[in-house]
């Protein structure tokens, strides 16, 4: 398996947090922090107040991007994931209760009743599909680092998660 693809996945199952990057209905770019957790396909899962800005934005705009990284990492040293893909809410009650049993079992907690996720709940539950992930690397251009960044592919990534 390849070396990269190995070390996305220890980032993927160490870190509790995401970075959701989506675009606000006037096209501004926004940026927030969520904990989460992932199920065997690496589809994410969240739950938010469904008048935050990211939560407007994937009801507006369900393309979104994702970041995981140790943001404790020594500068040089870091390492990310970068994940590509869609992001909605969760209206049916049967993935509903695949996401937050997701969700809770990794804060090792019971989870709670769907029913507290719809209509004058607050909440709600978010899921995002990746369609493409990276990794960053280093380069040189004439003697001058540079960031890259390394596609992986994301059937072996789930691979890796699942074993």
């Amino acid at each position: 398996m390849n070396k990269l693809t190995l070390e996305a996945a220890e980032v993927l199952k160490k870190i509790l947090y995401i970075n959701i990057a989506s675009i606000t209905p006037e096209g501004e770019p926004w940026n927030t922090p969520v904990y989460c957790a992932y199920d065997s396909k690496l589809n994410y899962y969240w739950l938010s107040w469904k008048d935050n800005q990211h939560s407007m934005n994937v009801r507006n705009n369900s393309k979104v991007f994702i970041t995981s990284y140790d943001s404790t990492a020594l500068a040089g040293t870091g390492f990310g994931v970068y994940l590509k893909g869609e992001a909605k809410e969760l209206k049916n009650p049967k993935d509903m209760l695949i996401a937050i049993t997701e969700v809770y079992k990794r804060e090792k907690r019971k989870p709670r009743d769907v029913a507290e996720f719809l209509k004058k709940f607050p909440r709600r539950i978010y899921k995002f599909t990746p369609s493409q992930v990276w990794v960053n690397g280093d380069a040189k251009i004439d003697g001058n680092f540079i960031d890259v960044r390394t596609e992986l592919n994301l059937d072996e990534l789930r691979e890796v998660i699942n074993k």
